[in-house]
């Protein structure tokens, strides 16, 4: 059985679907309001997070997206498979997945070989691929992509050894390196995400250097520092030569902050002054965050931890504010103890994925709501957004779920 417990709703969350069960059987005035282009617009923004039109009007995109959630709820999608021309695959290394990004019209996948594919979620084609620019290698992972930000027409992309590189979707292969990496002053970057105002890099290696925050518009650095990662230095350093697991994640909200995390530690910090931190958890008593687990929504966060030596207790996820790391609802994640987690979230639902099976719940109560048909695998990356669900497994296969509503 999977456990639950919760706290009341306190978002806009629970107004999804009022308007239609109310059939708007109210007076003819109020009827002529509702027609007004603006009211949809607010409500779409309030209810689904939604600011960027994609249906005639903001009427349908509201309704789009309602009929979208319900899909997910209820385990309505469409399954593919991705494919890539293997010819491009410099070396071995090319096959493994490190990273994956969703946007609107596009996913990227980056791979340990430094490539950057990216796929058009209308045709589900490979479009194009990127790849960084050439330098003297620290370790034959290097170049693996350890976090991509796709921002409109443009995507940004890390690799180990510190280079950020600029591209533009439609634009085959060109790239632009803006900054270059120093791995002896600031370790290895083992993790990247952002969005179009803030791009943000953990580091693991050098003591003090944990956080890198980037002004998204500028490009230019404007913060450094932070001992997240300063006990995992060597794990850093060894990410270069071999593929190993994940040192920590760092995810990025819209309200401009971030949750970085290590298996023994869970920070939020200001993006906006500074890297102030916010609030931060340390788990000891044998308490370990499964790193792969975590991920953020608009406005809340996921982590599961792992328990040693007590079985009860060792599959443990729970749903976070992030403004007061107040816990939402948890509930248990089956064989996370045994295989680890990888896990996502989106503003209705979270999912993991372990033992080759994906499992999904509702955040606002924790309750358990089904399981994909398909087993895949044991997974390298996989990403969620409210559409679109994406994994990468360890055979290299590319899945894509599609739980956008029928036009």
């Amino acid at each position: 059985m999977h456990e639950m417990s919760c706290t009341p709703c306190t978002n806009f969350a629970c107004l999804r679907g009022t308007l239609f069960s109310l059939g708007w059987q109210i007076c003819s005035t109020w009827r002529a309001v509702s027609r007004s282009d603006l009211l949809w617009h607010r409500l779409t923004r309030l209810v689904w997070g939604r600011t960027r039109l994609l249906q005639d009007t903001w009427r349908d995109e509201y309704i789009y997206w309602h009929r979208t959630a319900r899909n997910f709820q209820t385990r309505r999608s469409v399954h593919t498979t991705l494919y890539f021309d293997p010819s491009d695959v410099e070396d071995s290394n090319g096959f493994t997945c490190r990273c994956l990004t969703l946007s609107d019209a596009h996913l990227a996948c980056g791979f340990a070989d430094g490539a950057v594919r990216v796929f058009d979620l209308h045709t589900r084609l490979h479009v194009n691929t990127f790849r960084p620019h050439l330098r003297d290698r620290l370790g034959p992972f290097s170049r693996a992509v350890t976090g991509i930000v796709i921002t409109d027409c443009k995507l940004i992309f890390a690799t180990l050894d510190g280079d950020i590189h600029v591209a533009i979707i439609g634009i085959p292969h060109i790239t632009r390196r803006v900054h270059l990496g120093e791995v002896v002053n600031d370790g290895a970057l083992v993790d990247f995400t952002g969005c179009e105002r803030w791009w943000v890099g953990l580091y693991a290696g050098v003591p003090g250097r944990a956080f890198h925050i980037w002004d998204g518009v500028t490009e230019q650095l404007t913060f450094v520092g932070g001992a997240l990662t300063d006990p995992e230095a060597v794990m850093g350093w060894h990410m270069l030569t071999e593929m190993t697991g994940f040192v920590g994640r760092v995810r990025v909200t819209s309200r401009g902050s971030a949750v970085a995390c290590t298996s023994s530690s869970v920070m939020i910090f200001d993006l906006t002054n500074q890297g102030l931190v916010l609030g931060e958890e340390e788990y000891r008593n044998g308490r370990e965050i499964i790193v792969t687990s975590v991920d953020v929504s608009s406005a809340a966060y996921v982590i599961a931890e792992r328990r040693r030596g007590l079985a009860r207790l060792a599959r443990l996820a729970r749903v976070r504010l992030v403004d007061t790391m107040e816990e939402g609802c948890r509930f248990n994640v089956r064989g996370a103890a045994e295989m680890g987690a990888m896990g996502c979230m989106n503003d209705g639902y979270a999912l993991m994925c372990t033992d080759g099976v994906v499992s999904v719940w509702e955040v606002e109560r924790g309750a358990y709501l089904y399981r994909f048909r398909e087993r895949i695998g044991d997974v390298n990356a996989m990403v969620c957004d409210e559409r679109h669900v994406a994994a990468c497994s360890s055979d290299t296969t590319l899945h894509l779920w599609d739980f956008g509503a029928a036009d």
